[in-house]
């Protein structure tokens, strides 16, 4: 088969990773950088053009970054016109890269979520931070990936300021109850199809409390939950993903989600637990994918 892989970055672990594998399975594999890509939007012959040619491939793997998921679903979403085979679908994706509206698909399928409030006015803010149980809690950017707009607000007081500087910059934000018992780890489980694949815990460096590795965090594999199993796929399901990776807190009440990614890294994922996650993920195009 033909596999384009859309990213930007050829030298990042994820996309050569991915070129690696299909490589190594016997197939063509091409890095596309979707914003060089454009479009003929005709009847009955729609394509895409890159680098002065119609691009054919039989398969397309996403790996668009949060701040071109405009453009990037709209290449995905051309190819899904030419009948060409998405890793993940530029509806599930758009879904995802809403953190709010991941939020309500979830909670209406009742997938456990941290207690979450959202509001416009900065007058209103008092009963937002009540709605959520009060100080500590944490405000998040719903634009905000890898960490970055994300705050511990330890009283009352700092969440009040905190919520009225970002609402007066216009940034839409979500306020989350604060999970104590989650000691600044979470869990990642990697969702291939049906199934989780891998799963990892994530730590927090030192008086951190966000997990990302991109911050200093640290990563070891663990076997998870049967609980924790059933979430993760029940929250790829929602989100309409055939690959995600699911992160997850520890609370006293069980597993709560925190986000579904649609473009989950690799690199940590497989130096943790020593699986060949890239490797799975085009097992799984070569079972769903029809030729071109």
């Amino acid at each position: 088969m033909k596999i384009a892989i859309l990213s930007r970055q050829p030298s990042l672990y994820s996309t050569r990773r991915l070129k690696e594998a299909a490589l190594a399975a016997g197939h063509e594999a091409m890095v596309v950088d979707y914003l060089r890509c454009y479009m003929n939007i005709t009847a009955n012959d729609p394509h895409i053009m890159y680098q002065g040619k119609k691009l054919q491939v039989d398969a397309v793997i996403p790996r668009i970054g949060a701040s071109q998921t405009f453009y990037g679903t709209a290449v995905v979403r051309q190819f899904e016109m030419m009948n060409v085979f998405p890793l993940n679908e530029s509806q599930a994706i758009s879904r995802s890269r809403d953190k709010l509206r991941c939020m309500q698909l979830l909670s209406r399928r009742g997938v456990g979520l941290p207690v979450s409030g959202f509001a416009h006015s900065t007058k209103d803010v008092a009963g937002v931070i009540e709605s959520v149980g009060g100080a500590p809690l944490v405000v998040k950017l719903l634009e905000g990936t890898q960490g970055i707009g994300v705050v511990l607000c330890e009283t009352q007081k700092a969440a009040e300021s905190v919520i009225e500087a970002f609402r007066g910059l216009d940034a839409n934000i979500l306020v989350q109850q604060f999970v104590k018992e989650a000691a600044g780890a979470d869990v990642r489980a990697f969702v291939i199809g049906d199934k989780v694949v891998a799963a990892m815990l994530r730590k927090g460096a030192e008086g951190e409390f966000r997990s990302n590795l991109h911050r200093g965090g640290s990563a070891k594999a663990i076997k998870i939950s049967p609980e924790e199993r059933s979430t993760a796929v029940r929250t790829a399901k929602a989100m309409g993903l055939r690959v995600c990776g699911v992160d997850m807190l520890r609370s006293k009440d069980g597993p709560v989600v925190m986000e579904a990614n649609s473009s989950p890294g690799l690199e940590g994922i497989e130096k943790a637990t020593g699986f060949d996650v890239a490797g799975a993920i085009i097992k799984y195009i070569e079972n769903n994918a029809s030729p071109y």
